[in-house]
C-alpha cells in the first residue's frame, strides 16, 4: 500500500490523450491523462466512466448538449452514450473505469490505446 502524489505522476509525461494506469481496484483502472484539443466522437458499450478534472478545465459534447468541466468537478458518462471531450487549453484528468476499457471506445483511430503505460 503506497500513496499516489497526482501531481507527481503528472510531471512523468507530457502526451495528450495517451492515458497512463496508476492504479487498480476490483477490475477498475485509476488512469491519468491529458487533453487538449478535441478527442474522437464514441462510447463505451459496456463502460461507464468518471472524469476528475484534476488541474484546468474542458467540456464534455454530447450529441444534445454540452457540459463544462472545472478542477476539482467531476462527470460520470454512462455506457452507450456518445461523447466527445473538447479541450481548449490543456486540461489533467483522471478517469475511473472497468480495465477493459479502451480510451476510443467503438471507435478505432492512430489515438487508441490497447494497453496504457503504467507509472
Amino acid at each position: 500500500m503506497e500513496k499516489v502524489n497526482l501531481g507527481e505522476k503528472l510531471a512523468l509525461f507530457a502526451d495528450h490523450w495517451n492515458p497512463k494506469v496508476v492504479g487498480e481496484l476490483n477490475g477498475q483502472q485509476v488512469k491519468l491523462v491529458k487533453f487538449r484539443g478535441e478527442f474522437v466522437w464514441h462510447k463505451h458499450d459496456h463502460e461507464d466512466e468518471l472524469l476528475l478534472v484534476v488541474k484546468g478545465r474542458f467540456t464534455m459534447e454530447f450529441r444534445d448538449r454540452h457540459v463544462a468541466l472545472e478542477e476539482g468537478e467531476f462527470l460520470i458518462v454512462p455506457r452507450k452514450v456518445e461523447h466527445r471531450p473538447v479541450a481548449d487549453e490543456e486540461v489533467q484528468v483522471l478517469l475511473f473505469e472497468p480495465a477493459a476499457t479502451l480510451n476510443t471506445g467503438d471507435v478505432r483511430d492512430e489515438r487508441t490505446v490497447d494497453g496504457p503505460d503504467r507509472i
